[in-house]
């Protein structure tokens, strides 16, 4: 169940960076109150995932899969533009949370 917590903590993460964009600096109340709330939620879930695994790869897993589902929403609704470097280090991120999620004893399945 854990897994699931953390999932949708991801989510909710990533719609709150989303709006974050879209609230233009907290001066739009509709975005604005969709970050706080997705903040919110985000971080409620991942409290209740880190009940059962280890913080530090709860934590690695949320920020890497939300670093590169952001960067994706970025490219494709704001228009946002990437590098061979970016692309390279976003593999890794891909590579460093696979390795966790498939070979690392710390992570309870």
């Amino acid at each position: 169940m854990h897994l699931v917590y953390l999932a949708f903590a991801i989510v909710a993460e990533v719609i709150g960076t989303s709006a974050l964009k879209a609230a233009d600096g907290f001066t739009k109340l509709v975005p604005s109150l969709v970050v706080v709330v997705s903040y919110a939620v985000a971080f409620f879930l991942l409290s209740l995932a880190i009940r059962s695994m280890s913080v530090g790869i709860a934590y690695a897993i949320w920020a890497g899969l939300g670093i590169v589902l952001i960067t994706a929403i970025g490219v494709v609704y704001f228009g946002e533009r990437l590098d061979a470097p970016a692309y390279l280090g976003l593999a890794l991120i891909i590579g460093g949370v696979a390795v966790i999620n498939l070979f690392s004893k710390t992570v309870v399945h």
